[in-house]
């Protein structure tokens, strides 16, 4: 039982002095259970749930900083630095039809892309083995046309540019760079195309303005793909001038006829 005590009133008060004299009067309440002292919060899966969600939120922030920065640098950089777009390439290549004893043969050029402004520009020196002619060539993507510019013969020549066998100048530029670090060898195989020259060309302003700072003061004449059909061996074309050049996975000749 639990005991609670009240002080009897003060004197004047009719009905407390009946009571006692001054007493204390008690009243007696049965005694309730004991009550037991709170019980410690569990934090510790709460804790290890914060933290989770922590982890989770930085590694959304880090892959976020990865694919933004992938952007930028694709996008922006790249596109604002033209020495990274500038390439002296190497390619070892078999050619067992007009060289059958010699092995394989190596075709060197120095390419310059501007992924900015949507063209590539390739020069073909005079090569280390065989007749292949030294060319200046620009394809242009926004024009969709090709200027090849023949530096024995210093003439120009122009048709539509062939997206069949052109890489597009950013899809060139990531093959170049994981050739420059090893991680891609070319194929080794050579794909011939044949041209015709079918008329002189007099205005060159609408051939746009790439290919007409590299053919302006030349000769120069539009070309007719035509499909061959077999491949044409070099003692069979004395009227063609052939030039191999590298701007895809493999190497392409570009035969040119009639242009004497």
């Amino acid at each position: 039982m639990v005991k609670i005590a009240f002080q009897q009133p003060a004197v004047g008060l009719k009905d407390a002095t009946e009571e006692g004299d001054g007493a204390h009067s008690e009243i007696l309440l049965p005694e309730g259970p004991e009550e037991e002292p709170p019980r410690p919060v569990q934090t510790r899966k709460s804790s290890l749930t914060g933290t989770c969600y922590l982890i989770l939120g930085l590694i959304v922030v880090l892959l976020g900083l990865v694919f933004a920065s992938m952007y930028l640098y694709r996008h922006y950089v790249i596109s604002r630095s033209p020495r990274d777009g500038v390439f002296h390439c190497s390619v070892l290549y078999d050619d067992p039809i007009n060289y059958p004893f010699v092995g394989r043969l190596e075709l060197q050029e120095d390419v310059k892309i501007y992924i900015e402004d949507n063209y590539e520009q390739i020069n073909v020196p005079v090569p280390l083995f065989g007749a292949s002619n030294p060319v200046d060539i620009i394809h242009d993507f926004q024009k969709r046309l090709t200027a090849y510019h023949d530096i024995v013969l210093d003439k120009c020549y122009v048709i539509e540019l062939n997206t069949s066998i052109v890489m597009l100048p950013r899809n060139f530029w990531e093959l170049l760079v994981h050739m420059k670090k090893g991680s891609y060898l070319p194929q080794t195989y050579v794909i011939q195309e044949e041209m015709m020259v079918s008329e002189q060309v007099n205005d060159l302003k609408p051939l746009g303005s790439f290919i007409f700072n590299q053919c302006i003061g030349r000769e120069t004449y539009r070309l007719k793909r035509r499909a061959p059909i077999r491949r044409i061996n070099r003692r069979q074309a004395e009227n063609c001038s052939h030039v191999r050049h590298f701007e895809n996975t493999f190497v392409v000749e570009t035969v040119i006829c009639g242009n004497s």
